[in-house]
Formats: structure tokens, sequence, C-alpha cells
């Protein structure tokens, strides 16, 4: 079953027949879309089609944990937690559904998104290695710029993968990976989680899918496990050579920066009979909820060993999934809502802020936020003001040195008049 049929019963799909060229003109019908599921089929200079959109919901990704949108931060803490081990193995030679080759990019219909970009950027790819010291599997989605038909620049930033890699520079020996494209929902989303080095992403996936999840070994030198995808790639990162990459827009939809970073040196590629290319659109509602919406446990746990009558936490759309976090809690003391606020900006350092509303506030309304804030705030009292803390990288106003200022607002009710604060539209 390929990403297509594993999904279109679950998603509206709109399909697109114009000829489209990879190069500026595919990410411009896609904006047309932001929230839907599109296929597109007639990609100029290419036989494979692209899927986008997969994940750019809150219900999608509910419906592919099998949960209610209020439930995702609980559906992903319960999947970390316990996750389970993958029996279901496969050597990928022995899976008569997938054609080897010598790798070949221009195979692949990668999109260049927008004019200032270094180049053709693979966006979904969830690269998958093994750290070289203890051989525990790591899996992470990284973005990387296509520099020939066998070689892309990855860019890592100082998580799981890029220990793996310096374990290898240590050992003076290219690190092993295989690069997977067009994963289903669940599987993919749990490549996004941040666990401990010494778990793997895959026995995450493993507990969404209640024990199913199916892996493939790769049969290089040195196998890698992958589960099924669209397309799988076989290579090395280097540990002494590297290329430019960048710019590349993030995020916050500005442009980063252009660095040095390492090489990819491919090999194979395993790509399906009928396979789709899964593209991302950077700074799109799938990039911010695929990147941000993990955190979201984080926050919780957090804030929960302050206020364990937390009720639910979201890293909003408007806030790229990043910057901007609503806390629902169940107010049993005067200060709690600033103890939650500092409790979340110290989960999540790349949080600016962080906004805490009373449980009968429904925090994925942007609407029914701002009415806290409009009817339960009280400037000089419930807004704090953190100047000069470590913020994101991503953040355009942060100073050079990586930092900004932080702002919590605390649109709980007062509970000495809470009377005051009653909601009579509730009272039907």
């Amino acid at each position: 079953m390929n990403l297509l049929e594993n999904i279109e019963n679950k998603q509206e799909i709109i399909t697109i027949s114009d000829e489209l060229n990879t190069k500026y003109e595919i990410v411009e019908v896609l904006k047309k879309y932001p929230r839907k599921t599109v296929l597109l089929n007639n990609i100029k200079n290419h036989e494979m089609p692209i899927l986008s959109g997969i994940c750019n919901t809150r219900e999608k990704i509910a419906d592919a944990l099998c949960c209610k949108v209020e439930e995702i931060t609980q559906k992903i803490i319960k999947g970390m937690e316990n996750p389970k081990k993958v029996d279901n193995l496969y050597s990928i030679k022995d899976e008569n559904c997938y054609k080897t080759t010598k790798a070949d990019l221009s195979k692949i219909p990668i999109l260049t998104h927008y004019k200032k970009d270094g180049g053709e950027y693979i966006t979904s790819g969830v690269v998958f290695a093994c750290d070289p010291e203890t051989g525990i599997a790591n899996a992470s989605i990284h973005r990387m710029l296509k520099l020939e038909n066998d070689k892309l620049a990855i860019r890592i930033v100082p998580r799981n993968l890029y220990t793996y890699f310096q374990r290898a520079k240590e050992l003076d020996e290219d690190l092993d990976i295989a690069i997977a494209i067009g994963m289903d929902p669940s599987t993919l989303l749990a490549t996004t989680t941040s666990i401990p080095i010494n778990t793997d992403e895959m026995e995450v996936a493993n507990s969404f899918k209640n024990g199913n999840l199916k892996l493939l070994e790769t049969d290089g030198e040195n196998p890698i496990r992958v589960p099924e995808a669209e397309i799988i790639l076989e290579g090395k990162i280097s540990t002494t050579k590297t290329a430019k990459e960048g710019p590349f827009v993030d995020l916050t939809d500005t442009y980063d920066v252009v660095r040095d970073e390492p090489i990819i040196n491919l090999s194979k590629m395993h790509i399906k009979e009928n396979a789709f290319y899964h593209s991302i659109i950077p700074a799109g509602f799938e990039h911010r909820l695929l990147q941000g919406l993990p955190q979201e446990p984080r926050i919780f746990k957090s804030v929960q060993n302050t206020v364990p009558t937390v009720q639910n936490v979201v890293l909003t759309e408007g806030g790229c999934c990043w910057l901007h976090a609503t806390i629902s809690i169940k107010k049993q003391n005067q200060g709690d809502g600033k103890n939650v606020i500092l409790a979340a900006l110290s989960a999540h350092p790349s949080l600016k802020h962080s906004i805490v509303v009373d449980e009968d506030i429904d925090i994925f309304n942007p609407e029914d936020i701002e009415y806290a804030i409009a009817t339960r705030v009280k400037g000089d009292e419930d807004i704090i003001i953190v100047p000069k803390a470590r913020g994101s990288s991503l953040d355009p106003v942060a100073t050079p040195d990586g930092t900004t200022t932080k702002v919590g607002i605390d649109a709980t009710k007062d509970l000495n008049k809470k009377e005051k604060f009653e909601r009579v539209s509730f009272e039907y």
C-alpha cells in the first residue's frame, strides 16, 4: 500500500492535473490550499507525482493517532512514555514493491520553493542513523539541499543526530544513514518527538500503531532500519567535507542564514512502485505543526510539575507553533498563572510569549484567547516581562547573541472575584 492509498479514506484530496514546474510554480499552487491535502500528478520532466499537506491540520494528525484534537498531547506523551519494541522486521531486498538503483536525485521532483533559496530542497526527509558507540537508532527530520544527483548538504542542529555525527568524527569514520521520504503521518510525527538519546523514535511510532509498525532493513554494509516509505535513500554523512547550505525559509517565514554544513554522499535508492514524493512547504502549516506540536508535551509535563491541574497546552499556528503558547489550567490558588508562565518559558527555551487561561477558555480558538486577555488581564499586574533571555535563533528580533525579550500574560480569573468573570452564555 502506498502513501496515497493509506490516507485517501481519511482525508479529502484535491487533485491538480495542470503541468507544473518544480521551480516555484508548485509552491504557488500549494499556497492556495494551506489546509488541504493536495496531489499534483503532472510534474514537468518527472513521472513521479507530488503529495503535500498530509499533516497540515490538527484534525489530520488526530485522525492518524486515532484520538480527538484535544487529546493529541496526551497521546504523544503516552507514546513517549510507553515505547514498544518493533518485532516486525524485514529485509528491503525481499520487498518486491521496491525498485533498487544507484542513487539519482534527478528521478525525484525535488522543489525549489522560493526565489532566494539555495537550490532544490528535500523538506520531508527523515534521516535514520545509529550511534557509532551504542548502536541505538535515531530518526529525525532535516532539511537537505541537493548539490548533485548523488550529493546533499544537510542542516544538523545540536540534537541526537549531531551527537552521533560528532562521535563518528572522533572515530574518523563517515556516518551511515538512510533517508525515508513519504511515510504515514503517525510515523512521521514520531520522528519529531523530543525523547532521550537512548530511546528509539520508531518504538514511539510503534506505540502509536499499537505494535503494528513494520521496519525494513537496508542492504548496505552497515544496515539501517527504516519504516515503509515511498522513497528510501542510502548513504553516508561525510565527517570531513562540507558545503554551503542555505538560504532556506524557516518556521517564521523568514530566511535562515547560509552555513557550512556536512555533505551526504548517496549510494543507492529504493523507490516504491507508483511512488509519490511528499513535499512539505517551508513555513506552511505542515512544517509548523510537525516541528512544534511535539514540543507541547514538554511544556505540559513541566507545567504539571508546577501546577498539577494543567488541562492542556497548544503552541499556536499564529506563533509559528514555536514562539507562542497558550496553557489552560484549573486555577486553585492565586499566583498559579504566574508560576505556569515561568514553567512554560523554561520548558521550551524558544518560547517567546506565553498566555495562561482558565479551563472555560478554548485554547484552540484564537477569538476565545483574545476574550480572556480582554476581560481578565490587568496590564500592570498580569503581564510579566523578561528581558535579555535566551530565545530562538528563528526569532527575527533576537539579538546577535541569541537573546530576546519574553512576555507572559496571566489571563486567568481573580479567585477573589470569580463571580465577576462568569460567562453568562455558558449558562444555556
